[in-house]
């Protein structure tokens, strides 16, 4: 059966390593915080100037001065740090933070990523997504496989892109997709399916997905 959020925010926490800086995105990406793996050390980084964030409170124990970017409630560790927003995207504009594991609403084959308008919805600005993709070192997408019935994985990007060729690896309800993203349009381009979700049958994924992939030997 598909995974549950919790889930694919676990199957994510499994590419964090020892000593990282990571920015987690709004929504299924700040489940990651609550399964970080045992004998890991890692600084999650929020665009609004807080190094060092910790998981969820408990119910009852929320600071309402401790927010992430996405506005939820959030613990700080004895190594937290403060900052201006000015530092923050410093730090993400100038390579420090190794992994940033986003939400999507679309991504293709290439590595494009669309996750921050849908035309004709208001919305204030990109926000620091396109800083996001373009700063740091390695992008891993935490989204949904389909909205509505329909892919979200496919040939090329039909809404405003945050970013050209990205994408590093996503992590749906259904399975997990790396790209190589220096084969270009090549070869589907660059996007293999590594992983499937337990009980879900390759053929769904086939039926599921616009854009093309390659399949690992031996899956499925």
């Amino acid at each position: 059966m598909p995974w549950s959020r919790d889930d694919m925010a676990r199957r994510a926490a499994a590419e964090l390593k020892d000593g990282f800086y990571v920015n987690l995105g709004i929504g299924i990406p700040t489940l990651v915080s609550n399964f970080i793996p045992p004998g890991i050390t890692v600084q999650l980084q929020s665009e609004n100037g807080m190094l060092g964030m910790g998981p969820f409170p408990f119910e009852g124990e929320e600071d309402p001065d401790l927010i992430n970017a996405g506005k939820q409630t959030i613990t700080e560790l004895p190594t937290t740090s403060y900052f201006d927003s000015a530092q923050s995207f410093g730090m993400i504009r100038g390579g420090h933070i190794d992994l940033s594991i986003l939400g999507a609403m679309q991504v293709a084959e290439n590595g494009d990523l669309a996750n921050w308008m849908i035309p004709g919805r208001m919305v204030k600005g990109m926000g620091g997504a396109m800083d996001l993709v373009a700063g740091v070192k390695r992008v891993v997408v935490l989204m949904e496989h389909t909205a509505k019935d329909e892919p979200k994985l496919l040939h090329r990007c039909t809404l405003p892109l945050t970013g050209a060729g990205v994408v590093d690896m996503v992590i749906t309800d259904l399975g997990v997709f790396a790209i190589d993203k220096s084969m270009g349009d090549k070869e589907a381009g660059g996007m293999e399916l590594i992983e499937l979700a337990p009980g879900v049958p390759l053929a769904e994924i086939r039926q599921k997905t616009e854009a093309e992939f390659r399949v690992r030997p031996g899956l499925g």
